[in-house]
């Protein structure tokens, strides 16, 4: 009786080790691969008005930036990676919604008074991680506005980053020539004395509070367009601040300290996952490296910021690989807009630029409708996971909400970003197909390997920066792979072209007022 029952147990056992090995020797996709593992930490390291050319990786020969070659040439390396706009609050608006900047006409360059950009009830891409159980950080540049646009800056400021999806946020509130210069923790001033409140005003000063413009002996850098209001540390602003004396931050400090703040929110939540976005102030005017850099790059303060940049790139790695978290983090590098030199103070950026080309082979710079305005350093990497390549994949900033929601697992939809895990992971060269690119409010459109930019007549409004706006009274249409440069103006060689590529231009963004 028991030689029936000890051969059916056997047999059973038999079976469920043939269905184990069956299913064991399934093939597996690259995209499943990355998703079924231990969830990865995500960081994104964003930089403020780096150039295509600035970066050695990039083929620049003058500066040397050995920290973010090192993530190029370990990971995948992109040569037409876009941010959405060629300024800033557009990008940072578009890399966080997944979202267009023109489709919000409030996604513009903001005062340090503007209300958030972003509605609290938008998906966002620390919200969409923090479903998937991340805990979600900021450290560094905000400019994407607080409050709802009447702001006492002596309590806490809400809503913000924390209001979007940061349940960790240590930031400046727009940028560093702007006021306040102060930090925010989670909405509060830090070190702020409430009994010297502070008092912020874009239309007029305060009585008896000394200015760039009427107390250039106070300066220790000369402002040129614009930045001549309140002084702090020896550099006037835009805008007018009184008060806060205590919470005003140290600009010679600023990288030491965000640097500082990132790191330690990685030791905090190595335990995982995490996603930090680490947006640093370089190389953003005014250009103030700590003494320690100072002279390094011999191209004056904008060359030296970069160097500076570069080794927190190299610390901030670094804790990375201490904390015993390299091989479980996808680290993604690259810039909010294109370069310019002379953005509102007299620094030598100009005078010693030398041979240096912070765009590159590229045509334009920031605020520009050119490719150097929104064509950016863009690197992937994940050591073990991403091998070392170069891609000419098309993709953009915008793409990263569906990408990483497609790596975590929590499909999204709703929005303009497209969904190309594949391309950021190296597996693939297929990107997106077409794109619309803006600069101050202009848009253009990117298709296949030809960019068309519609009439814009009249000057630039950035005139003052001495970058080629891309505004024309005619048509501009450019076959990229033959012309990075853009020197070739092929709208009246090629009509047909033309006339399909404003028809799809016309369908995808619709009305251009």
């Amino acid at each position: 009786m028991l030689f029936p029952f000890f051969m059916k147990t056997i047999t059973l056992s038999l079976i469920w080790l043939l269905v184990i090995s069956l299913l064991a020797c399934q093939p597996v996709s690259t995209k499943t691969e990355a998703s079924s593992t231990e969830a990865p930490n995500i960081v994104i390291i964003y930089l403020d008005d780096l150039g295509y050319g600035d970066v050695s990786a990039y083929d620049a020969t003058e500066i040397h930036t050995p920290n973010i070659d090192a993530l190029a040439a370990g990971g995948v390396r992109f040569t037409q990676g876009y941010a959405s706009s060629a300024t800033c609050t557009p990008s940072r608006y578009a890399l966080l919604t997944g979202v267009y900047p023109w489709r919000n006409k409030r996604a513009r360059i903001l005062p340090g008074t503007a209300p958030l950009i972003i509605d609290t009830a938008q998906i966002t891409l620390p919200k969409m991680l923090k479903k998937k159980g991340y805990h979600t950080g900021l450290v560094g540049k905000w400019h994407l506005g607080l409050g709802d646009g009447i702001i006492n800056w002596n309590q806490t400021v809400s809503p913000g980053p924390n209001e979007v999806g940061f349940d960790y946020a240590y930031y400046m509130a727009a940028t560093q020539d702007r006021v306040p210069t102060v930090y925010l923790e989670d909405g509060k001033v830090v070190n702020l004395d409430p009994n010297d409140p502070i008092e912020i005003d874009y239309q007029q000063n305060f009585p008896g509070e000394p200015t760039g413009r009427d107390n250039p002996e106070l300066l220790t850098m000369k402002w040129e367009h614009g930045h001549d209001q309140s002084i702090v540390n020896g550099i006037s602003r835009i805008g007018f601040m009184k008060g806060g004396d205590a919470a005003k931050w140290s600009d010679v400090d600023m990288a030491d300290h965000f640097l500082e703040k990132a790191q330690a929110y990685v030791k905090v939540h190595k335990e995982g996952p995490f996603f930090l976005y680490y947006a640093m102030q370089q190389p953003h005017v005014p250009r103030t490296p700590h003494p320690r850099f100072v002279g390094k790059s011999g191209m004056g303060p904008r060359g030296d910021v970069i160097v500076e940049a570069d080794w927190c790139v190299g610390e901030f790695m670094k804790t990375l690989e201490a904390e015993g978290i390299l091989e479980n983090t996808l680290v993604i590098f690259t810039s909010d807009n294109g370069p310019v030199l002379n953005d509102g103070y007299y620094d030598d950026a100009v005078e010693k630029i030398g041979d240096h080309t912070p765009s590159g082979p590229l045509r334009g710079g920031k605020y520009s409708l050119f490719e150097a305005g929104t064509r950016m350093p863009f690197i992937s990497y994940w050591k073990g996971k991403i091998s070392p390549t170069e891609s000419d994949a098309l993709l953009c900033q915008i793409d990263l909400l569906a990408s990483l929601a497609e790596l975590v697992g929590e499909p999204i939809d709703g929005t303009d970003s497209q969904e190309l895990l594949d391309v950021l992971m190296g597996t693939s060269e297929k990107g997106r197909d077409e794109l619309v690119l803006e600069a101050t409010t202009r848009t253009a459109f990117r298709q296949g390997d030809w960019v068309m930019i519609p009439p814009y007549p009249g000057p630039s409004i950035y005139r003052n920066v001495n970058i080629e706006s891309g505004n024309d009274s005619t048509f501009q249409l450019y076959h990229l792979k033959e012309d990075i440069a853009q020197q070739h103006n092929l709208a009246a060689a090629h009509p047909e072209k033309l006339a399909e590529m404003v028809r799809a231009f016309e369908v995808l963004r619709g009305s251009r007022d």
